[in-house]
């Protein structure tokens, strides 16, 4: 998921359909590519930045799945080990 772009996308105050309207796409498409299930060409990302005013590589960079803080790591044992 590219949760800056969901977010600028909200901050902007311009709705998917609107936006995939601008992009000349269809908006399943620019869907899968906010929800992370598809990943957009170095041009689209370009372009989708500058309508939104953004950093391209601000904008889709990946979420990685973390713990949060505080919760036991990978290699955290369980003292009834």
């Amino acid at each position: 998921m590219y949760s800056n772009l969901k977010l600028q996308i909200w901050k902007t105050g311009i709705h998917q359909n609107r936006l995939a309207k601008m992009l000349q796409m269809d908006e399943s498409i620019l869907s899968r590519i906010v929800n992370g299930f598809r990943k957009p060409s170095n041009e689209l990302q370009t372009r989708i930045a500058i309508l939104l005013n953004s950093d391209p590589a601000w904008l889709f960079e990946e979420e990685t799945e973390s713990a949060p803080p505080g919760s036991p790591g990978p290699d955290h044992k369980l003292l009834n080990d």
